[in-house]
């Protein structure tokens, strides 16, 4: 029975769905199917991050809707054996809570994790990820108010546990410059930490380019998302020390 894990954040521009691409295909890579639903109805774009642009011919509404079969609608990573694209519809129109939430329990069924790329904000994507879920990791940044809108995301995260933060797109200087820290930045939050990933310009230029990061390069980003799959695994693995 798989674990379907809800990615989160307050607001925009944390890195949320480059951290759920880059986390699911380190959890591939260490043998694991891997589904990556992307909930950003009508702004969908996991699948640049992923490297699979325009592969993606049915949604989940479609398998929602019975016009296609869960592992019909699914897209393979072709580079990366056992990660798994289910991408969003266009159109919020006719999305219901509970064939979403039957659509997760069969996920289980084939996959090891469904990580879901929920949008920033409260909105529809949210709340289909968030009751179907069995855990949620919060992504975000440590400027002030990423940090205000995570605690609000938390707030709406009371039925799941366990709840995790992740640091994304951490700068040490900008840090110095905030006079800030991780803990402060997770006692703003209310969460304990689950890792800290790095400012890396790759990430970009990788989803750019349509190749998933970790197959572009071993530094930066990626190694922190490996940590990180590392210990949605249960393994301990030191957090990655920005430099």
């Amino acid at each position: 029975m798989g674990t379907a894990v809800m990615v989160t954040s307050g607001k925009g521009g944390t890195g949320k769905t480059s951290f759920t691409a880059g986390v699911a295909s380190c959890l591939a890579a260490l043998g694991h199917r891997v589904l990556c639903v992307d909930l950003d109805i009508g702004l969908r774009n996991l699948d640049l991050a992923l490297g699979l642009s325009d592969r993606a011919v049915m949604d989940f509404s479609d398998v929602m809707e019975y016009r296609c079969s869960l592992l019909g609608a699914c897209v393979e990573q072709p580079e990366i054996r056992g990660l798994f694209l289910l991408t969003a519809p266009l159109s919020p129109e006719g999305l219901d809570r509970d064939r979403f939430r039957t659509l997760a329990n069969e996920a289980r069924d084939y996959f090891d994790f469904i990580l879901m790329d929920s949008p920033a904000g409260l909105g529809e994507g949210f709340q289909l990820a968030r009751d179907a879920a069995d855990r949620a990791v919060v992504v975000s940044s440590v400027d002030p108010a990423a940090l205000r809108d995570a605690q609000r995301t938390v707030m709406e995260l009371h039925s799941l546990s366990p709840l995790h933060l992740v640091m994304n797109r951490v700068d040490p200087k900008l840090i110095t410059k905030l006079r800030t820290s991780i803990d402060n930045a997770m006692d703003a939050a209310g969460l304990p930490l689950l890792g800290v990933v790095p400012e890396d310009p790759a990430v970009t230029a990788a989803a750019a380019a349509g190749v998933p990061l970790v197959l572009t390069t071993y530094k930066g980003a990626a190694p922190a998302y490996l940590n990180i799959a590392k210990r949605l695994l249960g393994q301990r693995v030191p957090l990655l020390r920005i430099r």
